[in-house]
C-alpha cells in the first residue's frame, strides 16, 4: 500500500464493476450480459472499461461458445483481486486519516 488511489480502479464505472468481479468466489466468472444487467450499463460503456481493466491485467476476458451462440465471460485475474485489495485497504487508510 502506497498511499494513493490506484486510478485504474478508481475511476467509477471500474469500481463498481471492481467491486462486482471481487463478490464472485476466486475464480469464478460471470456472462458479459449479467454483468452490465447488474451493474445497468451498456454493452459499449462496460466494454470500454473492462478494456482498461484488461489492459492492467487485472480481469480476464473469455470468449467461448454455448452450442453455437458466442458467450463472454469476465473474471478477475489474481493481480485484480490484489490490486482491489490494496485499493480498499488505502481507502481505509484514507478514510481513517492514517495515511
Amino acid at each position: 500500500m502506497n498511499g494513493e488511489l490506484d486510478p485504474v480502479i478508481h475511476a467509477q464505472a471500474r469500481l463498481r464493476v471492481t467491486v462486482a468481479l471481487a463478490a464472485l468466489a476466486d475464480g469464478d466468472s460471470i456472462s458479459f450480459p449479467r454483468l452490465q444487467d447488474l451493474l445497468g450499463m451498456t454493452a459499449g460503456n462496460l466494454s470500454t472499461h473492462l478494456r482498461k481493466l484488461e489492459d492492467a491485467e487485472y480481469v480476464e476476458i473469455t470468449k467461448t461458445h454455448q452450442r453455437r451462440t458466442p458467450v463472454t465471460y469476465v473474471s478477475l485475474t489474481r493481480r485484480g483481486r490484489l490490486a482491489f485489495e490494496d485499493y480498499t485497504a488505502t481507502l481505509k487508510a484514507l478514510l481513517n486519516g492514517s495515511e
